[in-house]
C-alpha cells in the first residue's frame, strides 16, 4: 500500500429535466466517493476534468477543492459529493484527477477512473 493514496469511485445519473436534446443539452448528475486508502492524511487541493462527449468534443475543467470544499482525509476516511456537467451528445466520459498535498508535505496527484455519461435508452 502507498503511503499517499486516494481511491475513487463514480456513480452517475441523467438528468432529463436539466436536459434539452432538441438544442444538443445532455445533463449528467455524478456523485464521486473518494477514499483515502494511504496511510497518511492527506487534502485534497485541486481538480482537473477531461470530459469527453461522443463526437469527440472536449471539455477542460480545472479548479480549487471539489464544491467548495478542500477535505482533508485522515487515513480510511472518506469524502462524497455530487456534482454535473453537460455535454452534447446522449452519452460521453469523464475522467480525470486531484490534486492533493499529505500532512508531511508531500505532493501527489490521485487519478479518477474514466466513467461514463450514458442517457438510458427508452424502448418504444
Amino acid at each position: 500500500m502507498s503511503q499517499y493514496q486516494f481511491s475513487v469511485s463514480s456513480q452517475t445519473r441523467y438528468l432529463p429535466e436539466q436536459s434539452n436534446p432538441e438544442r444538443r443539452q445532455h445533463a449528467f448528475a455524478y456523485t464521486l466517493t473518494i477514499r483515502n486508502t494511504g496511510q497518511v492524511a492527506a487534502q485534497l487541493i485541486a481538480r482537473h476534468w477531461v470530459i469527453t462527449d461522443s463526437d469527440n468534443q472536449v471539455q477542460e475543467v480545472k479548479g480549487l477543492g471539489v464544491v467548495g470544499h478542500q477535505p482533508l482525509l485522515q487515513p480510511g476516511e472518506q469524502f462524497e459529493y455530487t456534482s454535473w456537467a453537460v455535454i452534447e451528445t446522449p452519452e460521453g466520459t469523464m475522467r480525470g484527477s486531484y490534486f492533493c498535498v499529505a500532512e508531511d508535505g508531500e505532493r501527489f496527484e490521485a487519478p479518477v477512473p474514466e466513467f461514463a455519461l450514458q442517457m438510458p435508452r427508452t424502448l418504444h
